[in-house]
């Protein structure tokens, strides 16, 4: 017994930690059992038999495809904006001191300390008074917003912890300012702008709380998946959360391959 307790108090980060993450992924198992489920009913929550229609027919329930394909083109156009303007404003903060430079942070950082609800709330009114029809534009434009955050304090913290004294040997040997940042600011920033479109793009196409207020009759995939729990979710959300969970994986793993070959290299 006290050799169990030793181990255990030995262990006991690495135990937690193995906890917690199995508590995070057995959510994602259920939804791939389900996947495979042939409920005989309406409401795909009880294991009835196994089966793999969904998966050869995902969009086998009416609209989910349509708003599937809505979420990825917002959330697509979405990402790109905010890390193509996320990042020009986290080089202006880290590199350029600048009268309003406090202030913009602090508006910066807002979005991200805001409740969804008092945002959605907000841009909706907003929308409403400037007599905006809700739709594609709408939703897109309350993604920037939120997402731009996200981008912004990623490439930020990357490019504060870059050392200037690399862009310097650049200069001394006759590089031109766009060749020392194509060649080097660019590469040793890439980690913290490619988290942050990573981040915004499972902001973007999560969200339903901001988009709920923003999208009029507009459908997003999350607002589908809301609006068919209340009549019966099909087994084909399940499949499209199953597969939207594999591509995630398989993004980090060649994230890290990726790291590990630079290493070796």
């Amino acid at each position: 017994m006290a050799a169990i307790l030793r181990l255990l108090r030995r262990n006991l980060v690495v135990i937690a930690g193995v906890l917690a993450l199995g508590y995070l992924i057995l959510p994602n198992l259920i939804v791939l059992v389900f996947s495979f489920n042939k409920p005989s009913g309406k409401y795909n929550y009880e294991w009835q038999r196994f089966s793999t229609d969904a998966w050869t027919d995902p969009c086998g329930a009416p609209g989910i495809c349509d708003s599937l394909g809505l979420s990825l083109q917002i959330a697509g156009w979405a990402t790109l904006g905010a890390t193509v303007l996320g990042t020009m404003i986290a080089f202006a903060l880290a590199r350029y001191r600048f009268r309003a430079r406090s202030t913009v942070n602090t508006l910066i950082f807002l979005p991200m300390a805001m409740p969804e609800v008092v945002m959605g709330a907000s841009l909706g009114t907003l929308f409403l008074n400037m007599r905006i029809e809700f739709g594609f534009w709408t939703i897109l434009i309350a993604h920037l917003m939120f997402c731009l955050s996200f981008v912004v304090v990623a490439v930020k913290a990357r490019v504060m912890s870059m050392d200037p004294r690399l862009e310097e040997a650049a200069r001394d040997l006759y590089a031109a300012p766009l060749q020392t940042f194509l060649r080097v600011t660019l590469p040793i920033a890439a980690p913290g702008i490619a988290a942050g479109a990573l981040l915004s793009f499972a902001l973007s196409f999560d969200d339903f709380i901001i988009t709920n207020f923003n999208s009029g009759a507009t459908v997003t995939f999350p607002m589908f998946v809301w609006g068919s729990a209340q009549r019966g979710t099909p087994v084909q959300v399940n499949v499209i959360g199953t597969a939207m969970f594999a591509a995630a994986v398989l993004c980090v793993l060649a994230g890290q391959l990726a790291g590990r070959s630079r290493r070796r290299s």
